[in-house]
């Protein structure tokens, strides 16, 4: 029996990031020097204060013991203070909070309490996969939607819910986006909680990339509408906004059905995530935040090296306003290799690896996504690279047009 006769693993489709992975680990194994802006994997260590915290709770011998699936009081009331002071929203930090293993493990489990198999669930195309795949290793459908906030995605949410047998249980909304970098206003959240408290439907929101910002206006919180609590839950993380990807530390807030569902699944699932690292997590949101701020500075500048550099080289990429993430539409003369393939080329011949917009969904195969993971330096030398494949690489032939002008 191979794993593709398993329900739950044969839904799910090869992944387009492994074929990019097994080319680069070859490549640095011949060794060739490869700037890897794949992965949005923070490149800098957390604060001082915060692995300071982290190693005094360390000679503590009570905290080595199993710890609080929901996560430890004094973790979820920083939650609640930062949602307070940051999007004015009140959290009850025992109800409608709980701590969870980044918010990937969040997602999915929350996929699992709240879907019955062949549910609908709406979420965006291109999408952070566990957006929609969390979803459908529970055994919903997925509809997608538009990724844009606007008129299209109010309209297509109108089309799911008039053409959905049964209608939809949830939407998943991510903003600022990954892989897209979208933003979103709080005049669009007031139109999508409208909409599903009328159809009651769930909203799940992740703003994992709120605190990365670049342009002086704050992305909002969808809890900051009125009423949105009666429907909605948001997951964020301590990954990007503290450099901590590999703690593990994520949150849910929201509506208390839905929290207690999670709380309910997880308490089956986990003991928790390790309690000095949620000690830790807890100085991280209770401390000083100027290292915020520095963050911030940081993948701006790296943010406009690239994106200067790319339009410099020939190839015109937006700047984005928000995330870590610059969403790069694939050039003209390339378009017909696919992002997957032309990912590949750009890691063999310029030694620059991307991630290809097909692995976020088939609406994203004409972009590839750039993460600012490398400093300022780095990012020059790969421009130096991308500019001289711009300039002298030949696409191979796309063979669909050859067979079609032949008849």
């Amino acid at each position: 029996m191979t794993d593709n006769e398993f329900y739950r693993t044969k839904r799910l489709p090869p992944y387009v990031f492994a074929e990019v992975n097994k080319l680069k680990a070859a490549a640095r194994a011949a060794g060739q020097d490869i700037v890897d802006f794949g992965m949005g994997n923070p490149d800098m260590p957390p604060p001082k204060h915060v692995i300071d915290k982290l190693t005094e709770t360390l000679a503590d011998p009570r905290v080595h013991r199993y710890s609080n699936s929901r996560g430890i009081p004094g973790l979820r009331k920083a939650l609640a203070a930062y949602y307070g002071r940051r999007f004015n929203v009140e959290i009850d930090p025992e109800r409608e909070a709980i701590v969870t293993l980044g918010s990937k493990e969040g997602l999915a489990n929350l996929a699992q309490a709240i879907t019955s198999p062949g549910d609908i669930i709406l979420a965006p195309n291109p999408s952070y996969p566990i957006h929609a795949f969390g979803f459908i290793i529970a055994g919903a459908a997925i509809r997608s939607i538009p990724f844009r906030p606007g008129p299209e995605f109010m309209n297509a949410m109108d089309r799911a819910v008039r053409h959905s047998v049964p209608k939809p249980v949830a939407v998943v909304i991510n903003y600022p986006s990954n892989p897209t970098a979208e933003m979103a206003t709080l005049d669009f959240y007031e139109e999508v909680v409208a909409f599903c408290r009328k159809h009651g439907i769930f909203i799940i929101s992740d703003i994992a990339y709120a605190e990365v910002y670049f342009d002086g206006v704050a992305p909002p919180s969808v809890l900051q509408v009125p009423g949105a609590k009666e429907i909605a839950v948001e997951f964020s993380s301590l990954s990007k906004t503290y450099s901590m990807p590999g703690w593990r530390i994520g949150f849910c807030a929201g509506n208390a059905r839905l929290i207690g569902a999670l709380a309910r699944v997880k308490s089956y699932l986990d003991y928790g995530a390790f309690t000095p690292i949620q000690v830790a997590a807890t100085a991280a949101l209770n401390g000083p935040q100027d290292c915020v701020e520095e963050m911030r500075a940081r993948y701006k500048s790296r943010r406009d090296v690239l994106i200067e550099g790319l339009r410099a080289a020939g190839w015109p990429v937006d700047p984005p306003a928000g995330s870590m993430f610059a969403w790069a539409p694939i050039p003209e003369r390339f378009q017909h290799l696919g992002s997957l393939d032309f990912s590949k080329l750009l890691l063999t011949e310029a030694n620059v690896a991307v991630a290809p917009g097909t692995g976020f969904g088939e609406q994203g195969d004409g972009h590839v996504r750039f993460a600012l993971v490398e400093n300022e330096a780095r990012t020059r030398q790969a421009i130096r690279s991308i500019k001289a494949f711009l300039k002298t690489a030949q696409p191979p032939v796309d063979l669909n047009k050859v067979r079609a002008a032949r008849g």
